[in-house]
């Protein structure tokens, strides 16, 4: 029989680069694969992409409707709850800033991560048993494992792989968040950590920090976020200009993903303007869509700043081959951003396009100062900016293509998804031999026995 395997994601999918590269893989070893995925953005409730199929589940039953930040009137659980936050608030300094709590943030504390509940529900109610799970993030890992152990009951091995794609805890989207909240977070994720099978994570400095906050006894396998392998075609297509008109002889500075706050898009429009005769064009999607939508209209703006909707992930490459240089001025100012290899930053490599990073994101830097693949500067400095892309741009011209020919060499040689997934595979074929196709087995590291028991124990 052959083996069902489920990739995870708390998004729509629409689709998400990282979770089709992994279910392509495991099809390819063998395994019939979902992609279970969330509702919205009008997409279809089902799609395939060749032997992936990916199904879009509502939420539904008492969480359904928590899927959206809900108030309601006060309560006595509500009050009491105050009048404790009040007491801890005399006993621990850093809540005294804070005010009471709203009966929204009192379900979010104790019911995190609220907002994906109903999604969890539904899952557990309609998505068929499968032999494995694929956890993309924080917000799936509690369901994979519900799903793993009724799997269990049913008679299948049922393992659960977390990937780790970001440590969503040291980000910015819980810095505001009180000390003991943020404490009491990071336990659940700790008890959720323990149940799974394997960890998987996209570098290896992220590996090390979860191995010291984990106490892992193994460490993570790192499935780098790289793009498949890319051949530049003898003659690319010039996809942004014949999307914009831009002229030949202005430069196209790209910007590629979320649209969004702490993107660095504000210094990015400016650093341009300073440029001779260049053009900022943003191609991704996100909340700033339509706001960067109407700079493109201001007559500041027109001729060098356009916003493009997204592509398919399969098409990214030969789109960001048509930039002269991408850029990343991401404000490093959580200890995520500071260890993140973003999807647009591999996608930019394999395209053979350099780019200009912002100076504090570490891993990112390392892997761009050791080939020469592009420039640094201050992500908060227009004027710097500006300086790198010069750096990049106005190189002359066999250097300038000696950079683009090296960011082609190091994806086609050592960043790629081809390399990139085998320890990965490694790993599913000890979690689930039978579910390989008949090829020599390779060593494979050393995983639990025990079905309940983890892989990747913390302690």
């Amino acid at each position: 029989m052959r083996r069902r395997a489920v990739v995870l994601v708390a998004n729509s999918a629409a689709p998400y680069s990282r979770g089709l590269r992994v279910a392509r893989s495991l099809v390819e070893a063998g395994f019939e694969v979902e992609i279970a995925a969330t509702t919205g953005g009008g997409q279809p409730v089902e799609e395939r992409d060749g032997e992936v199929l990916t199904r879009r589940y509502h939420a539904s039953g008492r969480w359904a409707r928590w899927t959206q930040p809900h108030q309601g009137p006060p309560s006595i659980a509500r009050k009491v709850v105050i009048r404790g936050f009040r007491v801890l608030g005399r006993l621990i300094p850093q809540l005294r800033p804070f005010p009471a709590p709203t009966l929204d943030t009192i379900r979010k504390v104790l019911l995190w991560p609220l907002p994906v509940r109903g999604w969890w529900t539904t899952l557990q109610r309609e998505l068929p048993p499968a032999d494995l799970y694929h956890a993309c993030g924080i917000l799936t890992l509690p369901a994979a494992l519900e799903l793993a152990a009724a799997a269990r009951r049913q008679g299948r091995p049922a393992r659960v792989i977390y990937d780790v794609i970001d440590v969503i805890l040291d980000s910015n989207n819980y810095k505001r968040v009180p000390a003991p909240m943020l404490a009491f977070y990071r336990w659940k994720e700790r008890r959720w950590v323990r149940r799974a099978d394997a960890i998987v994570t996209v570098n290896d400095p992220i590996a090390d920090h979860l191995v010291r906050i984990w106490r892992l006894r193994t460490r993570p396998t790192v499935l780098l976020n790289c793009q498949p392998r890319w051949t530049k075609p003898a003659h690319p297509p010039d996809h942004i200009r014949k999307a914009t008109g831009i002229p030949p002889e202005r430069r196209i500075v790209l910007f590629l993903g979320r649209l969004g706050r702490e993107r660095g898009l504000e210094e990015a429009e400016e650093a341009v303007l300073r440029l001779d005769d260049a053009a900022l064009v943003m191609l991704g999607f996100g909340p700033w869509a339509e706001r960067l939508r109407e700079v493109d209209r201001q007559p500041r703006y027109a001729g060098h700043h356009y916003t493009l909707p997204p592509v398919h992930p399969d098409d990214v490459p030969a789109w960001t081959a048509s930039a002269d240089v991408s850029i990343l001025a991401v404000p490093a100012n959580s200890l995520n951003q500071q260890l993140s290899t973003p999807n647009k930053f591999w996608e930019s490599l394999t395209a053979g396009t350099p780019v200009v990073l912002g100076r504090d994101l570490e891993v990112m830097r390392a892997i761009v100062e050791a080939d020469r693949l592009g420039a640094i500067a201050d992500p908060s400095d227009p004027d710097d900016l500006a300086r790198a892309l010069r750096e990049v741009l106005d190189q002359p011209a066999p250097d300038y293509a000696g950079m683009r020919k090296r960011c082609l060499l190091v994806t086609a040689e050592r960043y790629n998804w081809e390399t990139a997934v085998k320890p990965y595979l490694v790993l599913v074929q000890a979690l689930v031999p039978s579910a390989f196709r008949s090829t020599e087995p390779e060593p494979a590291p050393a995983v639990s026995a025990r079905r309940r028991r983890p892989a990747q124990p913390p302690e």
